[in-house]
């Protein structure tokens, strides 16, 4: 049990891991970041939206 060696063997294995990443082009990455905030802007919209609606109907009620 050589910590020296562990993570040198560690680290090379990250090294492999590493290249084996394929990175999406800008353009797809730009159009999921966008898919993305549109998403979370429609549901946040929708759950404002109730959650004010069911605040009416709280005061109608209190």
């Amino acid at each position: 049990m050589n910590p020296l060696r562990d993570a040198r063997e560690y680290l090379a294995e990250v090294q492999v891991e590493w290249n084996k990443i394929t990175w999406p082009p800008q353009k797809e990455t730009v159009a999921g970041t966008i898919s993305v905030v549109v998403v979370v802007t429609i549901i946040t919209t929708v759950l404002g939206l109730i959650d004010y609606g069911l605040s009416l109907v709280m005061q109608l009620v209190l």
